[in-house]
């Protein structure tokens, strides 16, 4: 195990972290919000010693990383990450227990959206503005961005690879270019670029400038942290219409725009993954829109309500514009299902994934072919490509560890004495990195209510469903950790 060079890496990170805090304080000055300037203060400086500490420690390490190191690496680099930054929450007082602190901060950085707040508007805006940035700075990676501007090239021996193929979110990660360092500058690209239009879309509709950074931060992320007690609902259908385009422009595949730019439009539109999601997008409004009937008023509120919270769930925003835990049981059936099945993969939704949902079924419609006829030879093809057996076998594992996290953690969840939709939708929602969920942890309430037992396993969910689980299991495996090297 190369401790050296995934200390150093780390090191790195936390650089990182302690920049993008700086934004948060100019904020706290401007503002002269002083207890959230001595937080953020205070966190930059324990950050940058750390962050220090580890670069002189591990300097002179070989730049070589193996599979298994680049999971290590990403599922540790994620716990510090949100360890330290949690400290401005916790320092400002804002929110004056840690574990609460860190909840919300392994929350935005994860773009789970769940939030132990009752009171969201009563935040400095420096803090809100931080809140929204764990999302956005999450969304794609923050490892994805230190290998986009500072990784180098092909001598890295597996150190780009390994790192963005744990981070990534899917099945399998391929590269858009022959260098992955280049593939995570192109990814950063388009999402910068995504997110600026989201923005001006914004601002046209009337929001500030800082209320329409935070939201489209939300909305990049797919994250759902709101600025406002009612998310999105207070705003004009205009600006609830332009989330909802965006929510479901960021949870496409991100290859397929790096397609359109290089004029593949036919590669795009016979994308087998992107047609199933936009598939189950129209499938879904349609059906909770018909069950919706007389609900609202009008049919454009029905069709603009039911459009917003299928994209906030299937995208895994979170976002909300109604308190769809009033509706009909089967238009919340279709939102549960949402939930488990969530965005494309090379998004920055959650969820299960598309992608995955093809593949498992595909291989149970082979394995059903192979009973009928054992002697023929069947393949899973996805967009006329065979797929590997290796990801074959990685999905059904990712599936079994997927179902067995979900039941242990409901089981554990359902201790405090809350209702089985509560509980099941409370760990859906941050397995999958939604938001809310259902019940006592619908779209009108919040998770501060836990005990600490259960908001340190809906911790360990969402970093599990962010990082794909495999990184954090390996933390816990006895063949993880080897003999100290460079």
């Amino acid at each position: 195990m190369n401790y050296k060079m995934m200390g150093r890496f780390i090191g790195h990170i936390l650089l990182v972290e302690a920049v993008f805090m700086i934004p948060s304080v100019v904020i706290s000055l401007v503002r002269q919000e002083e207890m959230a300037c001595m937080g953020f203060a205070a966190s930059i400086c324990i950050t940058l010693f750390i962050s220090s500490l580890l670069l002189v420690l591990c300097r002179g390490s070989r730049r070589s990383f193996k599979a298994k190191e680049g999971l290590v690496c990403v599922g540790i680099s994620w716990i510090v990450m949100s360890l330290l930054g949690s400290l401005s929450f916790y320092i400002s007082r804002e929110i004056p227990s840690y574990l609460d602190a860190l909840f919300e901060t392994v929350s935005g950085f994860t773009t789970t959206g769940s939030s132990i707040l009752s009171e969201i508007e009563g935040l400095s805006m420096s803090i809100l503005y931080w809140r929204s940035f764990t999302h956005w700075l999450g969304g794609m990676g923050v490892l994805v961005f230190v290998l986009a501007v500072g990784a180098s090239g092909e001598s890295n021996k597996g150190f780009t690879m390994h790192l963005l193929r744990a981070e990534s979110p899917g099945p399998q990660v391929g590269k858009l270019v022959p260098r992955m360092k280049k593939t995570a500058e192109i990814l950063y690209l388009i999402y910068i670029l995504l997110t600026i239009v989201n923005i001006v879309f914004l601002l046209l509709g009337g929001m500030s400038l800082f209320e329409a950074v935070c939201t489209a931060f939300g909305t990049a992320g797919t994250g759902g942290f709101g600025i406002k007690n009612d998310s999105i609902a207070g705003y004009s259908p205009y600006i609830q219409n332009v989330c909802t385009v965006f929510m479901l422009l960021f949870g496409v595949n991100f290859s397929c725009y790096y397609m359109l730019l290089l004029r593949h439009f036919r590669s795009v539109f016979k994308d087998e993954e992107l047609r199933f999601y936009l598939g189950i997008v129209i499938g879904s409004i349609v059906l909770i829109t018909l069950n919706l009937k007389g609900f609202y008023g009008t049919l454009e509120e029905t069709v603009r309500h039911a459009s917003f919270q299928v994209a906030s769930i299937v995208t895994t925003t979170g976002y909300a514009t109604t308190d769809f835990d009033l509706w009909p049981t089967f238009s919340k059936a279709i939102i549960l299902g949402l939930m488990v099945i969530g965005a494309s993969a090379g998004s920055t939704g959650g969820g299960f994934k598309c992608a995955r949902v093809l593949i498992i079924v595909k291989g149970l419609r082979r394995n059903l072919r192979r009973a009928i006829s054992p002697q023929k030879v069947q393949v899973v093809r996805i967009n006329d490509n065979m797929v590997d057996e290796k990801v074959l076998e990685n999905t059904n594992a990712y599936l079994s560890a997927y179902v067995i996290i979900l039941f242990l953690s409901f089981i554990v969840v359902s201790l405090d004495r809350v209702s089985v939709m509560t509980s099941l939708t409370a760990v859906l929602s941050c397995f999958n990195n939604i938001g809310p969920g259902l019940e006592a942890v619908g779209p009108t309430c919040n998770f501060g209510d836990f005990s600490w037992l259960s908001k340190l396993v809906l911790i360990g969910d969402m970093l599990a469903g962010r990082l794909e689980i495999f990184p954090i299991l390996i933390l816990f495996s006895r063949t993880t950790w080897g003999r100290l090297k460079g």
